[in-house]
């Protein structure tokens, strides 16, 4: 059991660092991308976990969050490198330690101020890091910038689901969680449907990268996780999703050419480097 739920989370993460190279197929507008995206993988959850959904009033700040989340990653990622794209968004820890006291009443300890600093280095090496203006990065700055609000926004539903996870089951049956993550999935192809018309005469392997995109990147990696959570602590889990911020940019490499600042990928690695180390020492 133990076993299956660790290849489960690596799956996840595996699924889920395909992302960056996925996002920046050429044939689709950020709109189209994030919208197609969205929509396709709130049907999927929809009909896997469509018996176990659970509505409760924190179910609409999640998605909200999650929506924007969703968006901003998309426009991030089309803007700037995938590796200052993820790595950027990583920093969401910084704001859930910021805002858990007062939005969950949970403690800050001195360890997690010592962690947020190392977070803030890092982040400000990916922005010494940003590359020049190229096919797949065509506005580092711009990109930049959305990357950090979707990080921000990241931590806010981080806090949205924590607070269902720990409490709704007191008041209501099924997937509060997976609930959220499903209407955020929802409320993002709305946001993107008044600048997705017209689609385009896109060759049929862009089509698949759609498909592919909300099916499995985010579909079917939700669905990994969601096993993975059942049998893991969440440190272990949290530690083996670290593998998706490390591939991203490799599969973006890979697949597109693209090739991440030195200074990112130090900053990356600082950020990455406190997360483990936070988490670890959590226990």
């Amino acid at each position: 059991m133990m076993r299956s739920a660790r290849i489960a989370a690596l799956g996840a993460a595996l699924l889920f660092s395909t992302g960056g190279a996925a996002v920046k197929v050429t044939a689709f507008t950020t709109p189209q991308v994030s919208g197609l995206r969205s929509g396709i993988a709130a049907l999927t959850l929809l009909i896997w976990y469509r018996r176990h959904l659970a509505w409760t009033r924190w179910t609409l700040p999640a998605a909200l969050a999650y929506a924007a989340t969703l968006t901003l990653f998309v426009a991030a990622t089309r803007q700037t490198t995938a590796a200052n794209a993820i790595f950027l968004q990583s920093t969401a820890p910084i704001y859930v330690v910021m805002l858990s006291p007062w939005l969950l009443r949970e403690p800050v300890s001195r360890r997690d101020i010592s962690y947020l600093l190392a977070i803030a280095v890092g982040m400000t090496f990916c922005f010494l890091g940003q590359t020049r203006t190229s096919v797949t990065a065509p506005n580092p700055e711009l990109g930049n910038l959305y990357a950090v609000g979707s990080g921000a926004f990241w931590g806010l539903t981080l806090i949205a689901l924590r607070h269902l996870n720990r409490d709704s089951h007191r008041v209501t049956a099924g997937e509060p969680g997976m609930t959220a993550v499903i209407a955020g999935n929802a409320l993002a192809f709305l946001i993107a449907i008044p600048w997705m018309s017209p689609l385009p005469n896109a060759p049929f392997v862009e089509w698949i990268t759609m498909l592919h995109l909300g099916v499995v990147q985010v579909g079917l990696a939700y669905v990994c996780l969601t096993v993975a959570t059942r049998r893991l602590p969440a440190l272990e889990v949290s530690l083996l999703l670290l593998i998706e911020p490390v591939l991203n940019p490799v599969w973006t490499w890979i697949v597109r050419g693209e090739v991440p600042g030195q200074w990112t990928m130090v900053g990356g690695a600082v950020i990455l480097s406190a997360t483990a180390l936070r988490t670890w020492r959590a226990r």
